[in-house]
Order: C-alpha cells, then structure tokens, then sequence
C-alpha cells in the first residue's frame, strides 16, 4: 500500500468518524428531548394526582357529613317514634 492510498483511507475514516459523531450527537440530543417531555409528563401526572386526591378528600368530608346528618335524624325518629309508640300503648 502506497502513501497515496494510505491518505485516502485516513481521509474516509475522518469522514466516516465525523458522520458517527454527528449520529451520536443527534442521538443524545432526541434522548434528552425525551427526558425532558416525560419528565414534564411524570410532573404532569403528579399534580393531578394531587388534585384528584384533594378532590376525593373534599368528597368523603362531604359524605361523611351528610351521613352524621342523615344518622342523627334517624335516631331523632326512632326517639319519636318510641314515644308515640309507649304513649299509644
């Protein structure tokens, strides 16, 4: 192999290696791009956890309450209901 051909080869390895070093930077750029969009998805998701949760909190405070209510007259019924039931008998 001749110095000739020795250059031309060291040339297309320069070429070569510059085109795999593009392909690598395109590559780890996508990657962080990805990172990026579900790491903003991952906080996404979070804060709607965190509201849904907030929400069901606020329901079952809700519920709770209507059913102390509810509780409550129905003992004021039965509490009723005994006495006109002992004042019949």
């Amino acid at each position: 192999m001749n110095a000739e051909q020795m250059d031309e080869i060291k040339r297309h390895i320069g070429v070569v290696t510059e085109s795999l070093r593009n392909d690598i930077r395109q590559i780890a750029e996508g990657h962080a791009t990805i990172r990026h969009e579900l790491q903003e998805h991952r906080d996404e998701i979070r804060d709607e956890f965190k509201e849904m949760r907030a929400l069901l909190r606020l329901s079952f405070s809700q519920l709770d309450q209507r059913i102390r209510t509810l509780e409550s007259d129905v003992t004021t019924l039965k509490t009723r209901m005994d006495r006109l039931e002992t004042g019949q008998a």
